[in-house]
């Protein structure tokens, strides 16, 4: 269990979040046109797993912005924008944004997601989404970084992630 903090209000989640040298979970999530993004479909490639609560937040809409505008940067690599989101409001706020560059993917129909990557919140006001993460899986599908952001409200470390993905390239 993680605790995190939501305007500085103690919550937590469900698990912990996957040890940096682990193997990375497998997962199955929804794209915004409902096709299936899984695990499988990303072999030999670095994953960014960009996991948060929702798009219909400012803090959540900047980290998709900025993780589109690096990804176009980055070679074999694919960044996956994680939230309980529709498929379908996920498709609206990319195209409306001009999101070109990052695979938007929503758990709504993936609850073990949350729990295996240990990112589903599971009391507060936010109960039932996903905390806000960043998770990369190098090509081997083993952990290479991982930061759970301890107030929802802030945004992750660009410049940590960044760093690793250079490393990893």
């Amino acid at each position: 269990m993680e605790t995190i903090y939501f305007k500085g209000t103690p919550c937590h989640t469900y698990g912990t979040l996957p040890a940096v040298g682990s193997p990375a979970p497998c997962f199955h999530l929804s794209g915004a046109d409902l096709s299936r993004v899984q695990c499988i479909d990303f072999k030999d490639k670095t994953v960014v797993l960009n996991i948060f609560p929702s798009l219909d937040t400012e803090i959540c809409a900047r980290s998709v912005r900025r993780f589109n505008e690096e990804a176009s940067k980055l070679k074999d690599t694919v960044v996956i924008c994680v939230s309980m989101d529709l498929p379908f409001a996920m498709s609206r706020f990319c195209t409306t944004e001009g999101i070109k560059d990052v695979i938007p993917a929503s758990a709504f129909r993936s609850p073990l997601f949350g729990q295996k990557f240990g990112v589903q919140i599971c009391d507060g006001p936010l109960a039932g989404l996903l905390a806000r993460a960043v998770i990369i899986i190098d090509r081997n599908r083993d952990i290479a970084y991982v930061q759970m952001v301890d107030e929802i409200t802030n945004e992750p470390d660009y410049d940590a992630a960044l760093r690793v993905l250079e490393h990893k390239i």
